[in-house]
């Protein structure tokens, strides 16, 4: 469980590192007349992931649920992946990337990195790193449940951004 804890704080390090880039880029937009979409569901979204790297850590202390290896490793490398796509986002679309929905009206979309393959590679990431990461320690009920909240999170939060961006984008 000690090794699991470890990648649950690290991943929680990582949102918080996150959290940085995003300011970073929030004032670089709202700077270029960014205008920000859809801030009544990103309180909700904070809610959501941190719910998620709780559960991940009570679930399997309360339900005492076991390391079963065959499914720990394979949930781990694709938590892995999920990390390493996410950053690439991150890169890929520079300041203009956000926790936020923050478009700069008249900006072009980015076509680069794993953007050229996906209209929005980043829920991907956030998809297969809400289900994948509880389940390294077998905790199947809260990959179960955030699986489902994430869902109905993403229909929003992708209406609102697909909204946002086709308003922003040049004709």
């Amino acid at each position: 469980m000690s090794w699991y804890v470890l990648l649950v704080v690290a991943v929680a390090a990582e949102r918080v590192a996150e959290l940085g880039v995003a300011r970073r880029n929030a004032a670089w937009t709202l700077a270029r007349a960014g205008v920000e979409h859809g801030r009544g569901h990103y309180p909700v979204m904070v809610a959501l992931h941190t719910g998620l790297l709780v559960c991940c850590l009570l679930e399997p202390l309360l339900a005492d649920r076991p390391f079963l290896s065959a499914l720990a490793w394979p949930m781990l490398a694709l938590a892995l992946l999920a990390q390493a796509l996410r950053w690439w986002c991150i890169a890929s679309l520079g300041p203009y990337w956000n926790t936020r929905v923050i478009v700069v009206p008249g900006a072009r979309l980015i076509g680069a990195g794993p953007y050229r393959f996906l209209r929005h590679p980043n829920y991907v990431a956030v998809v297969v790193e809400v289900a994948a990461l509880p389940l390294v320690h077998s905790a199947w009920l809260t990959a179960a449940v955030f699986t489902v909240a994430n869902s109905m999170l993403l229909t929003v939060r992708l209406r609102c951004e697909n909204t946002a961006l086709a308003q922003a984008a040049p004709a």
